[in-house]
């Protein structure tokens, strides 16, 4: 299992989705205050103002996806649909945390932080994974054809 190429990519990708639930998106600074958006949601001085619980549901979402993928090794179509299934929940997850940072708050200055950038990685890891997911497959097929 752990000794798959896809497997570990699909841990990092795993760690880099479950940091997203510690570490903030973006700060929005309006009217000179300064707003910290993180994955339960908008706060200002500790105060939720704007709540985003599908933005931690469909992160929580992504992490139960990626270990469901991780331990369903040998069943390698299920795992590669589990991953893609991960992917289009990035994207959406991405799209998310746009829409909060630009839409919620018209004419805020907005400074993305580090996590804003852990779902694009992570698309990134899961298409490799997808890509080590074929290249197995494509393995024990000539070896059947061997046989």
């Amino acid at each position: 299992m752990i000794q798959r190429i896809q497997t570990l990519y699909l841990l990092l990708t795993t760690i880099l989705t479950s940091l997203l639930l510690a570490l903030p998106f973006a700060e929005i600074v309006k009217d000179g205050a300064i707003y910290l958006f993180t994955s339960t949601g908008i706060t200002l001085e500790g105060a939720v103002k704007q709540g985003t619980i599908v933005v931690l549901i469909a992160i929580l979402l992504i992490v139960a996806l990626h270990l469901f993928a991780i331990f369903s090794f040998k069943n390698r179509i299920l795992q590669k649909k589990i991953v893609l299934v991960g992917m289009i929940t990035l994207l959406g997850v991405f799209g998310l945390i746009f829409y909060y940072s630009y839409f919620s708050f018209a004419g805020a200055r907005i400074s993305f932080q580090t996590a804003f950038i852990f779902p694009l990685i992570s698309i990134i890891l899961d298409y490799m994974a997808i890509r080590g997911i074929n290249k197995d497959e494509a393995l024990i097929r000539s070896i059947d054809r061997i046989r």
